[in-house]
Order: C-alpha cells, then sequence, then structure tokens
C-alpha cells in the first residue's frame, strides 16, 4: 500500500467526518429551537385570534378590562390575518402600513393605499406556511386566523446553512494556508538536501576524473572506448551535480533545437539500457524553444526511465516532437508499452512522495513537474490503459514565430 496515498485518503475522511458531525449537530439543535419558537409563535398567533374574538363580541365592561384585552392583543408582534369562511379578509395585524390602509384623499396624498393584491399575496403566503386558528364565533360564524413566522424565526431557519458556509469557507482558507506553509517548508528542506548533495559530490567527481586521465596516460588508452564511456559518465555525474546545485534558484534559458537536445540524451540514455527496448526519436527537426539544457535532460530522463521502469524487460519508447503553430506550442509525447496508470492517478503521480515501486522516493515527477515549470510550460498525462502503456505530454512555448501569409 502506498503511504502517501493511504494518510491522505485517512485524513480526509477524518476531516469529512468531523464537518459532518459539526454540520448535523448544527441543524439538529437549529431545528429544535425553531420548533420551540414555531409553537411559540402559534400561541401568540391564538391568543391574539381570542383576544380579537373578544372585543368584537365583549358586553360592556368596565374600561380597565378592556384597556387589558387590547393590550393583550395588540402584544403580538406577527404578520397575521383573519378572514370568514368567504376569504373575506377581516382583520391584519403587522403588515406594510402603507399598503393596508382604506384610500382617502389624505392618506392618498402621504402615499398610503389599500392595497388588494398586495392583502391576497400576503394571505397566499401564509396559508402555505402554516394550518389556520378556526376560531368559533356565537353568532355560529366561523373565523380564520392566518400568519407568517417572524423575522427572528425566519432568519434562525437559515442561519445554520450560513454557519455551515462560512465555516467550510474558513476550512478552505486555513487549508489552503497552512499547505502552502507545509510546501514551503518542504521545498526548504529539499533545496538544502539538495545543495549539500551537490557540493558533497564535488570532490569525489574531480577524483574520478583525474583517475581517469591517469588511466590513459599509465596504459595508453587515449582512445579506449571503456575509458570513452567511463568519462562520459563521470561528465554525466558532473552534470547531476550541477543541476541539484541549481535547485531553488531560478535557471537561465537559451534558444535550442529541441529534435537535437533530445536525440543527444537518448543516444547516450539507450546504451545503458537492455537491448530488449526499442528507442525511437520522430517529428519536426527543426523546431526551436528556450531550454536550461542540463535541466531539460533530467526532464527526459526522469520520463525515460519511468518508461523502462513500466516496461520491464521487452517493449517500446517513442518520443514524438510536434508543433501547434497556431498555438505557437511544441508538443512532446513520450509513449512506452508499460503497464500503465489508472485514470485515479493521472493527477495524484505528480504529486511528492507518490511511487507504485517498493523502492523510491516518489519525486521523479513532482521535479520532472517543477522542471517543466521552469521553462514556462506544461505536463501532463495524455492517455494510458492498464496493459498498454501510457504517454507523457510536454507542452513548450515555441521559439519560433510565423508571421500570417499575405493573401
Amino acid at each position: 500500500m502506498n503511504p502517501y496515498k493511504y494518510n491522505k485518503q485517512v485524513w480526509k475522511i477524518v476531516l469529512l467526518f468531523f464537518a459532518a458531525m459539526i454540520g448535523i449537530a448544527s441543524l439538529l439543535y437549529t431545528n429544535y429551537l425553531v420548533k420551540n419558537l414555531s409553537t411559540s409563535e402559534r400561541t401568540k398567533a391564538e391568543v391574539w385570534a381570542m383576544s380579537t374574538r373578544s372585543i368584537m363580541s365583549m358586553p360592556d365592561v368596565d374600561d380597565e378590562f378592556i384597556s387589558f384585552v387590547y393590550a393583550v392583543r395588540d402584544s403580538l408582534s406577527l404578520p397575521a390575518i383573519i378572514t370568514d369562511t368567504k376569504g373575506n379578509i377581516i382583520f391584519w395585524r403587522d403588515l406594510d402600513s402603507t399598503k393596508t390602509n382604506i384610500e382617502t384623499e389624505v392618506e392618498h396624498k402621504k402615499g398610503l393605499v389599500y392595497d388588494t393584491d398586495y392583502f391576497q399575496k400576503q394571505l397566499h403566503t401564509m396559508k402555505g406556511m402554516h394550518p389556520p386558528i378556526m376560531l368559533d364565533l356565537d353568532t355560529g360564524e366561523s373565523w380564520f386566523v392566518y400568519y407568517k413566522d417572524s423575522s427572528a424565526l425566519q432568519q434562525l431557519r437559515v442561519f445554520p446553512y450560513i454557519q455551515l458556509s462560512l465555516i467550510a469557507i474558513f476550512l478552505v482558507i486555513a487549508y489552503t494556508v497552512f499547505n502552502s506553509i507545509k510546501k514551503s517548508e518542504q521545498n526548504l528542506v529539499w533545496v538544502g538536501m539538495a545543495k549539500e548533495a551537490a557540493h558533497q559530490l564535488g570532490t569525489p567527481i574531480s577524483s574520478l576524473m583525474g583517475w581517469i586521465e591517469l588511466i590513459r596516460l599509465k596504459y595508453n588508452a587515449e582512445n579506449d572506448d571503456v575509458v570513452n564511456e567511463m568519462e562520459r559518465d563521470v561528465e554525466r555525474l558532473e552534470i547531476v551535480a550541477d543541476r541539484f546545485s541549481k535547485i531553488g534558484s531560478t535557471p537561465s534559458l537559451s534558444n535550442h533545437n529541441v529534435y537535437l537536445v533530445v536525440n543527444d540524451f537518448m543516444n547516450y540514455f539507450k546504451i545503458r539500457t537492455s537491448d530488449k527496448i526499442t528507442f525511437i526519436l520522430d517529428g519536426d527537426r527543426h523546431v526551436e524553444a528556450m531550454l536550461n539544457v542540463p535541466l531539460f535532460d533530467w526532464i527526459i530522463e526522469n520520463l525515460l526511465k519511468n518508461a523502462v521502469n513500466a516496461i520491464g524487460t521487452e517493449g517500446t519508447i517513442k518520443v514524438s516532437i510536434t508543433e501547434n503553430i497556431a498555438k505557437e506550442e511544441i508538443f512532446i509525447d513520450i509513449s512506452d508499452t508499460g503497464k500503465g496508470i489508472p485514470r485515479s492517478n493521472f493527477e495524484t503521480i505528480f504529486q511528492p512522495g507518490f511511487t507504485t515501486r517498493k523502492r523510491g522516493w516518489g519525486l521523479g515527477l513532482s521535479l520532472t513537474m517543477r522542471m517543466v515549470s521552469y521553462h514556462k510550460g506544461q505536463i501532463f498525462v495524455k492517455e494510458s490503459e492498464i496493459g498498454k502503456g501510457t504517454t507523457f505530454r510536454i507542452i513548450l512555448k515555441s521559439n519560433l514565430k510565423y508571421e500570417p501569409t499575405q493573401v
């Protein structure tokens, strides 16, 4: 099991679980408060309806009792409407005062009107919110009381969703910030290790170059093929050390023929690989791009090594170089006939620490993506099929400019 993938999945599950628990707890408690407040408001609506009925049917009583009943009725702070059995509006409470006035000349000048459509819309809304409260009058008639939730209750209904949205936004921001800090710390560690490795390699490489020269002089091996290949390998070590020393700094780019750069490295690489693996290079031989050759060779090396590992014993590796003239881009496709990559891993394979091999740090493709970005390019898995092979695509900006044809 890949520890990187496993740990990432565990953390995702844990965070998702706690987020779900917070959300459920918030919704349950809010629904509990809404239910209690809704019950309280219905009771207020019933009290208002009964007090209104009492006023209508009240016999002559002392002024103090009448004042008390009016005070009870006016204590309600809910929008409410009373209708008869035919749906005619009899009384209302806490509606828009500019639209609930019987039209008179004075009120009309003040902008106060009696808006019938407004009443019907409010009544329709109230009917959709709660079942009516029915009141039986002494005359044998019945009244129906409709009401709306108070603004506090309406806000409380949407509060948990606003709260969860804010929590989600906060978590996303916090995750992004901490992830950025973590990546910065990791980058500093890798840069330090790379530069230290380059420094440590310097002395033995210089010694190896001296030993090779000594072998040539002692055994008269000036043109010996084995010694020449040894020298090429030591020079390769120098290039590798130089690569590590440049990690963390902006590389210098210069114009190069892409086909020639790739061809030079493939000629070096393929003689150090099994004869059962066939290398093919084709495509446009004239395209040019701004490259840092040591770093670009490292990109090709990582991709070719991955292709060799994916193939195993026998297969084909093909590198195709084409140009998209319209977009002034160069496409470099590295294809192999290896075991393939699951589609779910197309993005994950470029993350530090991800590897499908029993041995390895899982840094090759991560460094490759970093180096491609140094060249202001892109890299991605173009296509892959399990058991048939994989194609990686590198996109670089072409350094050749084309003028539109004049008609």
